[in-house]
This record gives C-alpha cells, structure tokens and sequence, in this order.
C-alpha cells in the first residue's frame, strides 16, 4: 500500500515567538522508521512530503498494516511524524505525532490495500499556539483520501 503524507503550514514559518525559537534550535520533523527518524525536514521548509510503503492483509476479516513505519498492536496502528533538533547527524526527539490508520476511512483504506491508488493524509504541521504539532491528529486536523 503506497502512503503519502503531506505536511503544510510548519512551525519555523509562523511569525510567532515559538517559531523564532524553533529556527534558532534547528528543528526538524521526521517520520519515524522503527527507532530511527527518517526524511527530515527543517521547521522552517515551506512544506514537507513523505512518501512509503507499508504492507496489508486481512487478519479475520479485518484490514491489518505492518511494516517498519508501522507502530503499535493488531486494531491500533498508527504512523508517527517525530520533531527534533539536530546537531551534526545527532537527532534529539523532543515531541511526536501520531496518525492512527483507525482514523482513516475505511473505504480509503480498502480501496488502497486492492491497489486502488495512493492514501495521502494531509495536515497542517503546526498547532493553535504556533508550535510543533503534535500527539494524536484526529480529523478534522488530519485529511486523508485517496488519490
């Protein structure tokens, strides 16, 4: 299953004390792969877009994802977009968003899992108060369809 995400609207390009914090700090975004942050993205990038792909099958007759971006248990899968600073090729996390595949609708997901075209979530990387988004992102924060 081919996913894309699109992240919009990141911290370091508010015009907001947190974000002037942010720049100075060389924070970045990621997404994470296993242990390791991958594909990072500078806080101040205009836009950021990952693209990978994750495994699915029916288990029971429900729709199960696996693979390295894929973390938690059987029915409560999700996807973790990981902010940090970076120094050299030193990587500290300091805060995560997690996108649930629950919180996909099922439709998309199904559709994607037969090969029916890309699942692409879409969301705005920074929160109401200007900072790194992060912890859960339900919609209406979170966008997804296939494409």
């Amino acid at each position: 299953m081919h996913i894309r995400i699109e992240g919009s609207d990141l911290p370091g390009r508010a015009g907001v004390a947190q974000a002037d914090m942010l720049r100075l700090g060389n924070v970045h975004v990621g997404l994470q792969r296993g242990k390791d942050v991958v594909d990072r993205v500078s806080a101040g990038a205009p836009a950021a877009v990952w693209e990978f792909e994750v495994t699915s099958r029916e288990v029971d007759g429900l729709l199960d994802v696996g693979g390295p971006y894929v973390h938690g248990r059987p029915g409560a899968r999700f996807l973790y977009l990981s902010w940090g600073a970076v120094d050299g090729d030193a990587f500290a996390m300091f805060r995560r968003a997690k996108l649930l595949f629950g919180d996909i609708p099922t439709a998309a997901l199904r559709a994607a899992h037969e090969g029916g075209g890309v699942l692409v979530g879409r969301l705005s990387l920074t929160d109401a108060d200007g900072g790194p988004r992060c912890a859960r992102v339900r919609p209406p924060e979170i966008v997804w369809q296939l494409t």
